[in-house]
């Protein structure tokens, strides 16, 4: 399959760059960072995936570069914008690798926002361009540092509420508490990849197989790492009509009379079926099955509709009180939430399971499209700005400090305050902090270079990425 051309994977405006940047510029340094947002720390994964696929060895050919002129051309309506040599350069002198040096803070480390996460710099003082050039494709990291990061702390909320309510052991089942339900509902084969990869750094419940493609496939996954039961959906369970669905139910049972498997349980009344089908006409079977039933709801308030599916379950099933003083169902069933699921419900459903008596180890989770597709630039504020250039041999520190106007009229400074000077970023106490390279010498920095001049360098496995993210029970 032919690559993308690179030449044409930027902003139209940053072919006029070469011509706007002051005579004399020979080097452009720039630094990544997430400036805040909806969490106080960011995930850093997915460079790797984006240095391979779209970057190493000859990042574009002399056909891409006709293409690309040819092109350019037509979207400017003039010949003086698009330097066709620029590229030609990098062509002939390095066979259409980059000359680029990029560093990185290890895969699967949570940083603290406003700190330096990346940078990158051009290594041939010819190719000062290229550095900002890249942005709009390096920026694309974004994407999956942000499903890693929600997937992070889910786990974390998922974790305090088994520390508070689950019995003694059952926390070897956080792995498969929430599930990534999201293939269907991103914008693309490759987001569904990428936002699948990201959240098996934190959870191995998973229908996304390309998320698990993507980690043996980029990052060397020693095995499949998203695993996943037998699940029905509404075309097999509303196949008999509402008089049929019961026998639909036992077919469920029987087809895997072992293991755990999942029913969709809605179709005409969830609390029927758990009253009188699962809970009555097939209580014993379930009780009696080496494995666990997961009864799925899909539609109405997520909370008011799982405090009755308990009240009913524990009614039919029976319960245990664990050391801890909450309510366990038999551990032949369970229940899954897969609709209107997302961060704050989360929080939400647990806390009234809490409030409720009910442990938090009854209740796994799906969550599809606000996992991979309800999260943007923002959700994390990322950005990539310059902070340091040399201009006819001198080196300046280069940054932003915008001020703004609120909403009450007042004029501020802006969290866009950008870096100035070269950067690394250092453990201070234990805490990640940026500072400038000449500062702090006696501590090593935590950006790694991983891609110099075309070549890929301190490659990672998934499983250090994993070992990164270091979530324990």
């Amino acid at each position: 399959m032919k690559r993308e051309n690179l030449i044409l994977l930027a902003d139209a405006y940053k072919y006029a760059h070469h011509k706007f940047y002051y005579p004399g510029t020979t080097q452009i340094y720039s630094y990544l960072e997430s400036r805040g947002g909806m969490f106080n720390e960011t995930v850093f994964f997915g460079l790797q995936y984006l240095l391979k696929e779209y970057l190493q060895g000859p990042a574009f050919t002399q056909q891409d570069l006709d293409e690309a002129d040819s092109f350019l051309q037509q979207v400017f309506g003039r010949d003086d914008v698009f330097d066709k040599s620029k590229f030609q350069y990098i062509l002939d002198k390095y066979n259409g690798q980059l000359p680029v040096k990029i560093k990185a803070v290890a895969e699967g480390t949570a940083v603290p926002t406003g700190n330096a996460l990346m940078t990158i710099e051009n290594t041939d003082p010819e190719c000062y361009w290229l550095t900002n050039f890249l942005e709009t494709l390096l920026m694309q990291v974004w994407y999956p540092c942000t499903v890693a990061t929600l997937s992070s702390q889910i786990r974390k909320v998922v974790t305090q509420y088994y520390n508070e309510t689950a019995t003694e052991g059952a926390e070897k089942g956080i792995d498969f508490v929430l599930n990534d339900f999201g293939f269907r509902g991103v914008s693309s084969v490759e987001s569904a990849k990428i936002g699948g990869a990201a959240h098996l750094l934190s959870f191995s419940g998973s229908d996304n197989l390309a998320g698990s493609g993507m980690a043996i496939n980029y990052y060397d996954a020693e095995k499949v790492y998203g695993l996943s039961v037998p699940a029905t959906e509404h075309s097999i369970c509303t196949l008999l009509g509402r008089e049929g669905e019961l026998e639909i139910f036992k077919h469920v049972l029987r087809t895997f009379p072992t293991g755990t498997i999942a029913c969709v349980s809605d179709s005409f009344n969830i609390f029927k079926a758990c009253e009188e089908y699962w809970g009555t006409g097939l209580r014993d079977e379930i009780l009696n099955r080496k494995g666990t039933l997961v009864i799925r709801p899909d539609s109405g308030d997520p909370i008011m509709t799982l405090l009755k599916i308990f009240e009913i379950l524990f009614s039919k099933f029976g319960f245990t009180v664990n050391a801890k003083g909450y309510k366990v169902l038999p551990p032949q069933i369970r229940v899954i939430q897969g609709d209107g699921v997302n961060y704050t419900e989360i929080k939400n459903m647990y806390k009234a399971l809490k409030d409720y008596g009910i442990s938090a180890e009854n209740l796994v989770l799906g969550m599809g499209g606000a996992l991979l597709q309800k999260v943007d630039r923002d959700t994390q504020k990322f950005a990539l700005k310059c902070s340091s250039a040399v201009i006819n041999g001198k080196e300046v520190a280069v940054e932003k400090n915008p001020t703004e106007m609120d909403a009450q009229g007042n004029i501020t400074p802006s969290f866009k305050k950008s870096k100035g000077g070269r950067l690394k970023l250092v453990k201070i106490n234990g805490t990640f902090k940026t500072v400038n390279e000449q500062e702090h010498l006696e501590l090593a920095d935590e950006l790694h270079t991983v891609f110099e001049n075309g070549e890929l360098v301190n490659t990672i496995t998934f499983e250090q990425v994993k070992a990164n993210t270091n979530h324990k029970a």
